[in-house]
């Protein structure tokens, strides 16, 4: 059924409100993929305060350009048939494990490329994103790293404390 023009503007705003909100997007090929787990994948993305929206190309690329990004000429080689957009509002990261992961659980679900802090990045430098350890889990490793290295230090100035009492 062929979108009237009313809709295609609706649709077209509701683009350019995401690309001007959003902190990453993942360009997705869901031809293959039933609307039940696109729902699942759907409120998964809800919840960690993503989004994803589904248009035809052609829309698509008039928001890209509205919106002054332009990397469309790259996308478009990429994109095989119908293409779903990831959206991070909140997290730049989350887009792409959560495709990533569903991914691994639907195989018609297949990820193409992204845009990730103002770049378009292919599809191998979306999968390394993916399986980038979360923001907090990096943190808590800088805080073992360090924490270990001043227990160590302690560990040694007392044994230095031990051995002089001893003598």
């Amino acid at each position: 059924m062929a979108l009237t023009k009313e809709k295609k503007q609706k649709s077209l705003a509701d683009l350019k409100t995401y690309i001007a909100k959003q902190k990453s997007i993942i360009f997705a090929d869901f031809s293959k993929v039933n609307s039940k787990d696109l729902f699942t994948l759907r409120k998964q993305l809800k919840e960690a305060g993503c989004s994803l929206k589904v248009a035809k190309k052609t829309l698509i690329r008039i928001a890209f350009g509205q919106s002054n990004i332009s990397y469309w000429n790259k996308i478009k080689s990429s994109v095989p048939g119908q293409l779903a957009l990831v959206f991070g509002i909140d997290d730049q990261v989350a887009p792409a494990k959560i495709a990533n992961k569903f991914t691994k659980v639907n195989e018609n679900f297949k990820i193409l490329g992204g845009i990730f802090e103002g770049k378009f990045i292919d599809r191998e430098r979306a999968l390394v994103l993916a399986n980038l350890p979360s923001r907090d889990e990096l943190l808590g490793r800088l805080l073992g790293s360090i924490s270990s290295s001043t227990a160590s230090f302690v560990r040694v100035l007392d044994k230095i404390r031990e051995s002089k009492t001893k003598n």
